[in-house]
């Protein structure tokens, strides 16, 4: 089970990836995924998509989201994996947390405009077409078309992270509901990539735990923005804490991701796969 080509996070253009589901489905089956979720960001709409997609392909899929939280002041993903993708709880709380979105983009683009940089909500919004899904993302692609940067990683470094100009924190939802949300609907709630956050030894430790307690039961360990060491350490951590372990790119684009669907390293033997508990939740062809 170890050496399942599975990839468990990755963004369509319904979020803030740029290809349409049936593009990544087939993607992904190119690239000899054999386990596929679709997790956009804090919403489900391309759920009945992807799984369309994949089973006209033979690819077997887990339905999937990436919910956004706010924990110890810093934004923590947490991916849900195989719920039911009708559930209304789940539906309601997704829409509570993007609600706060377009709000955020408009005092977001005011700073950009206060530089200098004129029009960025509407430039932002011809990428993503919902208000309600905008994000930085969609910020950083309007700002290279226009020349503003290089590439999206320099939009981040010189206006859209902390301390930057055109950056405005958001409220997300709180950890204890994002994985109540996931787990009520049947599915299993996984910490996103842990090791791009920026928490003390302390404040992760807490991460872990609260999560744990709250029901949450898996952790991301191999995943694009890790390293070999993260992959070490976060193994520890899931054997630690009993958690089990997922693989994902979190591929959003064939120009801007480092990872491609499915071009992971195999997760390390000594955890137990998070697919092995979804396997009643596995739609097969």
């Amino acid at each position: 089970m170890h050496t399942l080509n599975a990839d468990l996070h990755c963004h369509s253009s319904i979020s803030d990836g740029t290809l349409a589901p049936e593009v990544l489905a087939a993607r992904a089956k190119a690239n000899g995924v054999e386990l596929w979720a679709l997790t956009d960001h804090d919403e489900l709409r391309g759920q009945h998509r992807a799984r369309a997609a994949a089973a006209a392909l033979g690819l077997p899929y887990l339905t999937g989201t990436e919910v956004s939280v706010t924990f110890a002041g810093e934004t923590v993903h947490i991916v849900g994996l195989g719920f039911d993708p009708d559930d209304t709880r789940l539906a309601e709380g997704l829409a509570r947390t993007r609600g706060g979105r377009e709000l955020r983009a408009r005092e977001m683009a005011e700073d950009l405009a206060r530089v200098g940089i004129k029009g960025a909500f509407e430039g932002a919004l011809k990428y993503v077409g919902n208000p309600d899904l905008i994000s930085r993302t969609h910020f950083a692609r309007y700002l290279v078309e226009i020349g503003a940067c290089r590439d999206t990683q320099e939009v981040f470094r010189r206006y859209l992270t902390e301390g930057k100009p055109g950056y405005v924190p958001h409220r997300w939802a709180a950890l204890g509901d994002a994985v109540r949300w996931i787990v009520e609907a049947g599915g299993i709630a996984v910490i996103a990539h842990p090791g791009r956050y920026k928490l003390t030894p302390n404040q992760e430790y807490a991460l872990f735990s609260d999560f744990k307690e709250h029901g949450g039961r898996a952790v991301e360990v191999v995943t694009g923005s890790h390293t070999a060491q993260d992959y070490v350490k976060y193994a520890s951590m899931a054997r630690e804490f009993g958690l089990l372990a997922s693989r994902g790119s979190d591929f959003h684009s064939p120009e801007e991701s480092h990872t491609d669907l499915g071009a992971l390293p195999y997760l390390p033997g000594e955890v137990q796969p998070v697919w092995t508990a979804l396997q009643e939740r596995v739609l097969r062809p």
